[in-house]
């Protein structure tokens, strides 16, 4: 039997994992030290701030009004997730202003801008990149989680809440991209499927570009 899209997506998810690349390896390992988490919390917010306009990108091409209420909800979540991180970057040491000023790497832009032409290409394709980008992000949390309390002695709640926030909040909004992924026509499939790919890659990409201006190469 033929997989279904989201199965296919599921198993690339898998197949580009965030949590096996060397920059979150390092920070479940120990092996990051605060700078290192200063400099990706720069990085990571050029990625949080546009996370609302993704979802309001597929709000606006949504024609299904029985799932436009989620998907609105959905947005209203992503930009109060906006503040939670900057609390998260002050509790590591990043002043607000420090945080708010700085225009992200080369790179850091690419990855951003990839995935919001990805948000602006169809309904599918900013459905399928979203999915790829929340559907592993539980997973992710958690381990940044324990990261950061078992190495580095940041348990406090500015720390900690965003991700336990998305611990939880992008179990329900992976769930509403899959039930649309899993009701989509066979005819724009392959474009979602592609779609998911590219956020993959770009999500990577991302760390790639924090990796490399902060750590350097991985031992």
């Amino acid at each position: 039997m033929e997989n279904s899209l989201v199965e296919r997506i599921d198993a690339e998810v898998e197949k580009r994992s965030l949590l096996k690349h060397p920059f979150y390896q390092m920070w479940s390992e120990g092996k990051l030290t605060v700078d290192h988490l200063q400099g990706y919390s720069k990085e990571y917010f050029q990625l949080v701030k546009a996370v609302p306009t993704f979802v309001q990108n597929i709000a606006s091409f949504n024609t299904d009004a029985t799932i436009a209420p989620e998907i609105e909800g959905n947005m209203k979540e992503e930009s109060e997730h906006v503040e939670p991180w900057t609390r998260f970057a002050r509790a590591l040491g990043v002043p607000l202003d420090e945080l708010t000023n700085y225009a992200g790497a080369s790179k850091t832009n690419e990855a951003v801008a990839k995935i919001m032409a990805l948000s602006r290409g169809s309904f599918e394709e900013a459905v399928a990149a979203m999915y790829a980008f929340e559907s592993e992000l539980p997973k992710i949390s958690r381990s940044k989680i324990d990261g950061l309390v078992k190495f580095y002695g940041l348990d406090g709640k500015d720390a900690l809440n965003y991700f336990e926030i998305h611990e939880e909040a992008d179990i329900r909004h992976a769930q509403t991209w899959r039930s649309i992924l899993a009701s989509l026509p066979a005819d724009r499939q392959e474009r979602a499927f592609a779609a998911a790919v590219e956020s993959l890659k770009a999500q990577n990409l991302l760390l790639d570009s924090v990796q490399e201006k902060y750590v350097g190469v991985y031992c």
